[in-house]
């Protein structure tokens, strides 16, 4: 699998444990686990948390991966946000993750830069990374279209757990593939499985279980190998 395979780990706290604090602590273990072993993304996508605790949440998040920028400034993962802009912008971080019934990308560039001209003197405002959940080819499209930074195609495989949603399999995740803007594979995709999905054309692989119920080290390692 080439180099430049992009890795987006999308977060489940619930999976860790039953207590709620543990739950959070062994989350934001994980997220800088992956930002030192070198994950691109990150996606906080804790849908159930209410809107204090998720920017609360949040901002923990962003504290983590700025101290781990501070000690290696070739430190590469960004932060998105599930479908919350109004948390990702006040929280500082670096993108927002839109499901396909969310506001479009035009409109979260548009509140970014409303935001920027409210800023400090002196303080960079770069343009929030903006992935979007797509469940069509069409809906890539559109994606594309919106000035999506990247789109993530689901569900590629079909997932055991889920017997009821279709798996749009290979032929179209290639179709989708053929957008100008990247496109990550995701849904029952696995270390076995993840080469043919860049053979398709996917710019990456996009997980849960496969990032955070392994070691991550070892999961990136074998994903770039």
């Amino acid at each position: 699998m080439p180099e430049s395979c992009i890795l987006y780990y999308i977060t489940d706290r619930t999976a860790f444990a039953v207590n709620e604090p543990t739950r959070r602590q062994c989350l934001l273990e994980k997220i800088g686990e992956a930002a030192r072993a070198g994950v691109d993304y990150i996606q906080l996508r804790e849908k159930d948390l209410p809107t204090r605790e998720l920017e609360s949440l949040s901002r923990q998040a962003v504290a983590i991966l700025n101290e781990l920028r501070t000690e290696n400034r070739k430190l590469r993962t960004k932060l998105l946000i599930n479908s919350r802009t109004d948390i990702a912008l006040s929280v500082g971080a670096d993108g927002v993750h839109l499901r396909s019934e969310d506001i479009s990308p035009r409109d979260v560039k548009a509140i970014g830069k409303a935001c920027g001209k409210s800023a400090p003197a002196g303080v960079s405002q770069q343009e929030p990374l903006i992935g979007v959940s797509c469940h069509s080819v069409e809906e890539v499209r559109q994606a594309e279209a919106s000035s999506a930074t990247f789109a993530v195609f689901a569900p590629v495989f079909e997932k055991k757990d889920v017997p009821v949603v279709q798996a749009a399999g290979l032929i179209q995740l290639r179709e989708a593939c053929e957008a100008r803007i990247p496109v990550f594979a995701l849904g029952g995709v696995t270390l076995e499985n993840a080469e043919y999905c860049l053979g398709a054309g996917a710019a990456g692989i996009a997980a849960i279980r496969l990032f955070q119920e392994n070691d991550m080290a070892t999961v990136v390692a074998q994903l770039r190998r």
